[in-house]
């Protein structure tokens, strides 16, 4: 009797140890010197925190059994640098790290700054003559001891508009040439003769499925044209590389518009930021006080790195109920951006003559091209067992969440994904720079493939606002991913990309499934475009029961009639693409390989498929968030 009540206390304290888990606690009031071990003496900063949960695991403290929970309260969590995740802060399958929002939906991870002091300007030089008396300014400080530059302001809330030439993109000039010999690009005098003599105007291109961000260094006027030359190195890239190029032809020649110049400053709504004197001008929206809006900018361009190797993995951390907010990207002001595809920009590229004969089962290539890839707010690599629920990605500079090279099993579900100036999410390796990007990856080491992608039920919307080439999402050399019922509506350009290389080859994809997604309202800015497109070979991947509809249909494309529902591109094989429900049968196959089936596609299919793509009820909050 004795020996039973021994084992039955035995079981109890094992039941009891089993549920132990170490809560941490931070607060923007909170103090770092603080313990964090308890809601009424929590640490200040996520740093803090996530060194003493780092600790902790390494002194093997027995309350940490069950995991380690960070709760963050309600408030802005200022990241003057990346917050790191190293392997040494991973957790295991039964002791995960959570990192939670609590105190409803107000926790922000944020690399922006607010501004106060706004005042009227007065009368400045260059500006519209009846806008002298509605213009404000205030001084943009110092951020980390450093002048900080910046592309985006928000006031309250709301994206405000970085000066341009046009109110409505429909009023774009088309250029007139494109004289890639003297490296020249000539348009109308009118559309430039404002701006001669601002020092960091930049002029944006459409560029078939891409744009172009290109500074201005020079123009030339001769009567009713305007030659202009750019800053390098985009200016090598622009006039060298073949693909996109800007269209020229009858009626047809690429729009394109100004920006960022302080005579430009006319309409409300609109900033400029003059750098020399680190001062920001507006002109206010009416009924907009200048002396209580909420004014933000940007200066971090991560705010999160969760980084592992091969050898040495990030594993088992859970993100939940947090907003990961203002971000900006700083490429396009310093260098230049002239993409390739997908945002993925252009480090170098010109055209190959000869052609390049692949292999043999690929047509002869002369395009060249090496290729970067923009930031993300937050960035994924060498990990596992990482998951994103019921956060928000809003507000940033480039993209929202990116999964490189050497993850697997992660999840992202229950995310917004909203005004977000490139793509929604990267996942997978596009090509290393130093790696022209059609040759087909394959490495050696398959621990680099991204593999069991589980995304799901995400609300992805207004993405690609600035960088209209960029998609919702944006999965490149993918293995087992699943992208299942999420809703992906006003974009710039395509829906869900999936796959890189454009080659017949034998690489590294295989096993992907996009399925029950519901797309709409997309291709507003681009062309060449579909609600849901693949490119290369991925042998046992499907296409099927997803809702795409009501395209938008760019009005500046060269080729009205060249956008689609479905798009299987250059390479596309082993890909079953079926019981899809379209507003129409208007697909395109362009220089497919083998094995590529359509089967059941159109406004014929069963209308369950309508019903039950897209988010699911549980998520269909995310919509009013």
């Amino acid at each position: 009797m004795k020996k039973r009540r021994i084992v039955t206390l035995f079981v109890a304290i094992m039941a009891v140890v089993k549920l132990l888990s170490a809560d941490i606690w931070v607060s923007p009031s909170g103090d770092d010197r603080n313990s964090g071990l308890s809601r009424e003496h929590p640490l200040q900063t996520l740093h803090a925190a996530l060194r003493k949960a780092r600790e902790m695991r390494r002194l093997n403290d027995p309350s940490i059994t069950s995991g380690i929970n960070i709760f963050l309260g309600k408030g802005i969590y200022c990241q003057y640098e990346p917050l790191l995740i190293r392997p040494e802060d991973s957790g295991t399958p039964s002791s995960p790290t959570l990192i939670k929002g609590i105190d409803g939906d107000h926790v922000v991870i944020s690399g922006g700054v607010k501004l106060s002091g706004w005042k009227l300007a007065g009368r400045i030089g260059g500006l519209p003559a009846d806008v002298l008396n509605k213009i404000w300014m205030v001084d943009v400080p110092l951020v980390n001891g450093n002048v900080i530059n910046f592309r985006q302001l928000w006031v309250n809330g709301r994206k405000a508009t970085r000066t341009r030439n046009i109110t409505d993109f429909r009023q774009m000039d088309r250029i007139i040439s494109d004289d890639i010999q003297n490296e020249i690009l000539w348009v109308p005098t009118s559309s430039v003769a404002s701006i001669a003599k601002s020092p960091h105007a930049e002029l944006v291109l459409h560029q078939m499925w891409e744009i172009a961000v290109l500074r201005i260094q020079s123009i030339i006027f001769n009567g009713d044209s305007a030659g202009i030359t750019f800053h390098s190195p985009e200016n090598r890239i622009q006039f060298e590389h073949p693909w996109p190029r800007p269209m020229m032809g009858k009626g047809v020649n690429s729009p394109f518009y100004i920006t960022n110049a302080m005579e430009l400053l006319d309409r409300p709504g609109e900033w400029y930021f003059d750098k020399a004197d680190s001062r920001l001008y507006y002109y206010p929206l009416p009924g907009e006080k200048m002396e209580s809006v909420s004014a933000v900018i940007p200066f971090a361009e991560t705010l999160v790195e969760v980084m592992g190797t091969a050898d040495r993995q990030v594993a088992h951390i859970r993100f939940e109920n947090i907003h990961f907010n203002y971000t900006t990207w700083l490429r396009p002001s310093e260098k230049g951006h002239v993409p390739l595809q997908a945002g993925m920009y252009m480090l170098d590229a010109y055209r190959l003559v000869p052609k390049l004969q692949r292999d043999a089962e690929d047509h002869p290539l002369d395009n060249q091209a090496w290729i970067g890839r923009p930031p993300a707010a937050v960035e994924v690599e060498g990990a596992h067992h990482i998951v994103f629920e019921n956060c928000t990605f809003e507000h940033l500079g480039s993209c929202g969440l990116d999964f490189k090279k050497t993850t697997h099993d992660t999840r992202v579900v229950g995310c917004l994904f909203r005004d977000i100036a490139g793509n929604g999410m990267q996942i997978g390796m596009f090509s290393e720079p130093s790696v022209e990007t059609h040759l087909p990856y394959r490495p050696q080491d398959e621990r680099e493939i991204c593999t069991g992608q589980f995304i799901e039920n995400n609300y992805i919307t207004d993405i690609g606002n600035e960088d209209w080439g960029c998609v919702g999402i944006c999965a490149g050399y993918v293995r087992d991913i699943l992208i299942r019922h999420n809703e992906l509506c006003d974009l710039p350009y395509t829906g869900i990309s999936m796959g890189w290389g454009w080659t017949r080859s034998d690489n590294c994809m295989r096993n992907n499934r996009v399925m029950g997604n519901n797309v709409h309202h997309f291709a507003k800015h681009m062309h060449d475009v579909a609600g849901i497109y693949t490119l290369s070979s991925q042998p046992h991947s499907i296409i099927a029961e997803n809702y795409v509809h009501d395209i938008v249909l760019s009005p500046y494309a060269h080729n009205p009639d060249h956008w689609f529902y479905l798009y299987t591109d250059e390479g596309s094989s082993y890909i079953e693409v079926k019981n899809n429900w379209c507003d129409a049968e208007k697909f395109l196959q362009n220089a497919n390989g083998p094995g590529v089936v359509w089967e059941n596609n159109g406004p014929m299919v069963h209308d369950s498929v309508k019903i039950n793509a897209g988010l699911k009820p549980k998520y269909q909050y995310l919509r009013y968030k």
